[in-house]
């Protein structure tokens, strides 16, 4: 069986490495797995969105509205922009940041309110937790995407020396140590 995985943010924020790891760690636990990088403007601030399929054979990297048992947001508005993917009883692990779009900087548009409730009220289950916190305390702000990457093992029946296997061999050899400290702590153990 197919399992479906969205990663959606913003440009710059580390999306492809994220999406990157996750197929890595796949293939090395012997899926069939297909990524691909679907609308991604590579310029800071534009919409990025990046589907893993795997599964035994996977013939499509494309997934379809209604399909993905796991949508892994970097920002609250990217999370929800995306959530007519979510299948029924599929999951979001969302970081609680708020990134402003351009028509929110600019005054055309307000920065929606409530948006975990409004998910969780249209039916997702939704994992929210601040990550840009914890990758600060990890060593840097960019490693939201391995705290991404450390929640979302926590759904996975992959033991978390697999995981840190695979951020040692996906991660330039000097951000290791932030990397595996920011996975650990998005796992939250």
């Amino acid at each position: 069986m197919t399992k479906n995985i969205m990663i959606v943010g913003v440009g710059g924020q580390g999306s492809l490495l994220a999406s990157k790891l996750l197929g890595h760690l796949l293939l090395t636990e012997g899926y069939d797995v297909k990524v691909s990088e679907v609308h991604g403007m590579s310029q800071r601030g534009g919409s990025v969105v990046t589907y893993v399929r795997f599964g035994e054979k996977v013939y499509s990297p494309v997934i379809d509205k209604g399909q993905a048992d796991f949508i892994v947001s970097f920002e609250k508005l990217e999370a929800a922009r995306y959530m007519e993917y979510l299948k029924k009883g599929g999951r979001i692990v969302v970081n609680t940041q708020e990134i402003d779009p351009m028509p929110v900087i600019t005054g055309a548009a307000v920065y929606p309110e409530n948006l975990i409730e409004k998910m969780e009220t249209a039916g997702a289950t939704v994992d929210a937790m601040d990550c840009l916190t914890l990758a600060e305390q990890a060593g840097s702000s960019k490693a939201v995407n391995i705290v991404l990457m450390g929640r979302l093992s926590k759904y996975f029946d992959i033991p978390i020396e697999k995981w840190q296997q695979a951020i040692q061999e996906c991660v330039p050899p000097r951000f290791v140590k932030l990397n595996l400290k920011a996975f650990e702590l998005g796992r939250g153990e």
